[in-house]
């Protein structure tokens, strides 16, 4: 029987947190806490978990800079994270799924949403399509066993929302995916967010792929589509790839 998936809940709020963790234990999983984002980003380094349930408005950091060092470490690069958060306005989503967050719930929320969301972003995170470990396209390569991406050899930080868009835009390449089924791809039907969320994902990712980025080419209107980054490319197909287009 394998261990129970450890979760770190960094949250503030004391009765929020051990309700939290109390729902989260009944769920089978092993939880630690924290109640400040120095704290929570200390234990998270330390013991790195299967996934972090990270409130926004902490004391000493925020959970927008605890989000962005999560991200910035090796050890913790792919780690889930789930903002919990008051905040509900659209830039605050955007600003956290820009710092690396892969779901983004507002308070207040059922426990049972809540752990369901969870269990979501778990299994995205071992999710193995049964038809190929890897996929690849050109330089980029993804390992679907081990979540890795490569660009020429080389290992790219990517969120796990990041690197399962990319999954999806090279399973499907030359074919336009709308950005409905980019969200449900890489995020699952039970994940609510805007379009937006999409650009900014695939802005980043664009942004990791160096001077690879132009391959992932918008179609106003419509979504998104991958090329071959070692195909040759006319320089306006360029300058449209770069351009996020709010519909």
């Amino acid at each position: 029987m394998s261990a129970p998936k450890h979760i770190v809940v960094v949250e503030d709020e004391p009765d929020l947190s051990d309700l939290l963790v109390y729902n989260l234990q009944r769920a089978g999983y092993q939880v630690s806490a924290a109640n400040d984002g120095i704290a929570g980003l200390k234990h998270v380094l330390e013991n790195p978990p299967d996934l972090i349930v990270l409130d926004l408005m902490l004391p000493k950091m925020s959970g927008f800079e605890v989000a962005r060092q999560v991200r910035t470490s090796p050890r913790t690069s792919n780690v889930p994270i789930l903002m919990l958060t008051a905040r509900a306005e659209e830039i605050d989503q955007v600003t956290g799924f820009k710092v690396g967050a892969d779901d983004y719930v507002t308070k207040p929320c059922s426990m049972k949403v809540l752990v369901a969301r969870v269990e979501s972003l778990l299994r995205r995170t071992r999710s193995v399509g049964p038809e190929a470990r890897s996929v690849e396209v050109g330089p980029i390569r993804a390992d679907l066993t081990t979540h890795e991406m490569l660009l020429d050899g080389v290992a790219l930080k990517l969120t796990l929302t990041e690197f399962r868009l990319l999954v999806s835009l090279m399973r499907n390449k030359s074919k336009v995916l709308s950005r409905e089924d980019l969200m449900y791809t890489a995020m699952g039907p039970a994940v609510l967010v805007t379009a937006r969320t999409i650009d900014v994902h695939v802005a980043a990712i664009r942004k990791k792929l160096g001077r690879h980025g132009h391959c992932i080419r918008t179609i106003r209107g419509v979504g998104y589509m991958l090329t071959d980054p070692n195909a040759a490319a006319h320089a306006d197909e360029e300058s449209d790839s770069h351009a996020i287009v709010e519909d």
